[in-house]
């Protein structure tokens, strides 16, 4: 009996050595979870292609960490929040994920958290933008690497102020109108600018007329530099309506985020415009946009656009917190992504370990048109740092 006792034991470690050694050369499975089809697809496209090229650039092509493969798992959201969160729970039960990836949208991506939670696996959020993402819905399975509604606001009120300028505001009656807003009103303190009026419209407006007049005539009575700054989103175009009064001719001036190279096209009327922007091909100045730029370009005949350097982005963080955490346990990821520092193709960025938003710079531009270009062209007037976009928590 005890030579077969022995022998069982040994029998055990056997397999048991063998199952390691299986599950060690297993693939490390990251879920991308996008809107592939619908309305956004070209987008979603875009953000897929540029999370492969994040890897491959990581891993310097072999597609693979300490010997173990990188397999990506494409599940299409549809733009769909309950598939979307039904999703992201077969990824992770399934298809045993590691990771996920996506989605497109704030409102597939806010159903999508408290699947994380559940199932103690990360998210790591891109492109979706809402606050509440990593703000008051958040929790600590939940990352992301793109940028922030506020983010992007708060960029602007540090491109745009300067000691005595009068600002006009307009931007839709709802949480994304009102919590930009207060990011970009809190870092105008100190600036010497300051706001003189506020306009909140609702998101499926296409009339801004009577706005637009209230703007003016509170503009008419202010001295100094005057602006108006467009924080919309939705349906109607407030920016062509402000434009078709001549603000010029008031000796007011107009600023906005800046967009897609789509948006760039619409943007030809506004030569001069100013505003702060996520990201544009020719703005980054470092290897990884250069090869970015230049294999995009080969492979898709295009300059890569916001959500090609966002997935990439996304793409070069998951390599570097696996190849830095030496581990694929959840807990030590998490302990790892937390105030990690990382390079991008928008150069150094942070992921904050208090609310985990990445820390990234931005690029303050101003519209200039060309011959020969589709779109028009944001003119870098600097590069801001992440040093200096004081983006509160939560945000």
């Amino acid at each position: 009996m005890k030579e077969v006792s022995v022998g069982s034991v040994l029998l055990m470690l056997l397999l048991g050595l063998t199952s390691g050694r299986v599950l060690a050369d297993d693939p490390i499975r990251i879920a991308h979870v996008y809107g592939k089809t619908g309305p956004l697809a070209n987008y979603g496209q875009q953000s897929h292609d540029g999370l492969m090229l994040g890897l491959e650039y990581a891993t310097e092509g072999t597609m693979s960490i300490n010997g173990r493969a990188l397999e990506v798992i494409e599940k299409d959201s549809r733009l769909d929040p309950l598939l979307g969160r039904s999703l992201l729970e077969e990824a992770y039960v399934e298809d045993d994920a590691l990771v996920a990836v996506g989605p497109l949208s704030s409102s597939v991506a806010i159903p999508m958290l408290p699947v994380a939670r559940q199932y103690r696996r990360i998210l790591l959020v891109e492109p979706a933008v809402a606050d509440t993402i990593t703000g008051s819905r958040g929790n600590r399975y939940v990352f992301r690497t793109g940028r922030s509604a506020s983010q992007e606001a708060v960029a602007n009120a540090v491109a745009l102020a300067r000691p005595g300028l009068k600002i006009a505001t307009i931007a839709p009656d709802n949480d994304f109108g009102h919590n930009t807003l207060a990011a970009f009103r809190q870092a105008l303190v100190g600036t010497g600018a300051e706001i003189v009026h506020q306009e909140f419209l609702p998101a499926g407006s296409d009339d801004f007329r009577a706005a637009n007049e209230r703007i003016y005539t509170a503009l008419a009575d202010a001295e100094g530099d005057r602006l108006v700054f467009v924080n919309w989103a939705g349906a109607g175009d407030p920016l062509a309506q402000l434009q078709a009064m001549n603000p010029a001719q008031q000796g007011i001036r107009l600023a906005a985020n800046g967009g897609f190279l789509s948006t760039l096209a619409g943007y030809k009327a506004y030569d001069g415009l100013e505003g702060a922007n996520y990201y544009y091909f020719e703005h980054p100045s470092n290897s990884v946009n250069d090869w970015l730029v230049e294999q995009y370009l080969a492979r898709f005949g295009t300059p890569p656009d916001i959500f090609v350097a966002g997935g990439m982005t996304a793409g070069i963080a998951l390599v570097e917190a696996l190849r830095r955490a030496d581990s694929t346990d959840t807990d030590d990821l998490i302990e790892t992504l937390e105030g990690m520092r990382f390079n991008s193709p928008k150069g150094d960025m942070l992921i904050r370990a208090e609310d985990h938003q990445t820390l990234q710079s931005m690029y303050h531009f101003r519209l200039r048109t060309e011959d020969g270009v589709e779109w028009a062209i944001p003119e870098l007037v600097r590069e801001i740092p992440l040093a200096e976009i004081p983006l509160p928590i939560g945000r």
